[in-house]
């Protein structure tokens, strides 16, 4: 298993390059495809006064703004492709509802690893939770890129937060092509449950044995927290052994909070100190 397609979200001007950088330069390490993604959101109609129609000035305005981002972001992903080895085509969808529309959608499910940028902290913003269940709604791995991180670097060493839920074997096999060439892979399990198959001494055995026949350098290591959250746990074990990659489930609950992803999942996104895979 290896990534063959690449989708990379670019959704604003600021990270637009960051996330070239680091799509094409994974693409050359894997021999894929990169898609830069852009979607063109029609913009709402600006009113003179409630019973008034729109106002031409501003809506030509809005649309020449639109169209003047899209197409510096046009610019940065295809100058960049161009310096490189990988192959990269340039997809801008226009629609009204932005990263949910059909185009976008079918664009992330027949891709192999989904690249987009770390939230930018404004949990009720519409397009950052327009993006949020677009990657909710994927079905695919995605690789959420730091603030922190500015260029791509080697990824060596790799934390994979197990808990033996679906989320995290989806996450666990979705991450393979990076946990194989890891030099170093660790498996941490917070607070491990006593079950009827294992002990909290011998959680995540089984997924060390598994990755091992995939040729996976892994180590098994379990954590009590005491009182701490799992994510400060977590967070404390990245900044320890100088994590490259954390892999992790991504836990989902109601759509109609603002938040999208589970209490640890969206903790450890606010601070992200390390190119985050997860899957779902």
């Amino acid at each position: 298993m290896t990534y063959k397609t690449i989708l990379a979200v670019l959704d604003r001007p600021a990270t637009a390059s960051t996330i070239s950088d680091f799509a094409l330069d994974f693409a050359e390490g894997f021999g894929a495809h990169v898609i830069g993604l852009h979607i063109e959101s029609v913009p709402s109609l600006p009113m003179l006064a409630p019973m008034e129609g729109p106002d031409p000035v501003a809506i030509e305005a809005m649309i020449s703004a639109v169209k003047a981002e899209t197409a510096g972001i046009e610019a940065t992903f295809l100058k960049k492709a161009s310096l490189g080895t990988a192959t990269g085509e340039w997809r801008n969808f226009i629609s009204s509802v932005g990263f949910s529309s059909a185009s976008a959608i079918d664009s992330a499910r027949t891709s192999d690893l989904i690249i987009a940028a770390q939230g930018d902290g404004s949990m009720l913003s519409d397009n950052r939770l327009d993006i949020e269940s677009f990657l909710f709604d994927s079905g695919r791995p995605v690789l959420l890129v730091p603030y922190i991180a500015k260029e791509p670097h080697p990824i060596k060493r790799v934390l994979l937060a197990w808990n033996g839920s679906r989320e995290a074997a989806r996450a666990a096999f979705d991450a393979l092509p990076f946990l194989k060439q890891a030099e170093f892979v660790e498996i941490f399990c917070v607070n491990p449950p006593e079950t009827p198959t294992q002990s909290p001494e011998t959680a995540g055995a089984e997924i060390a044995a598994t990755l091992a026949r995939h040729g996976v350098n892994a180590v098994l290591s379990t954590h009590q927290t005491f009182g701490m959250d799992a994510s400060a746990a977590i967070e404390n074990r990245l900044a320890e052994n100088s994590i490259d990659l954390l892999v992790m489930g991504a836990y989902g609950h109601s759509r109609w909070r603002e938040m999208l992803f589970g209490g640890v999942t969206r903790t450890l996104l606010e601070s992200m100190t390390a190119l985050t895979l997860l899957s779902r």
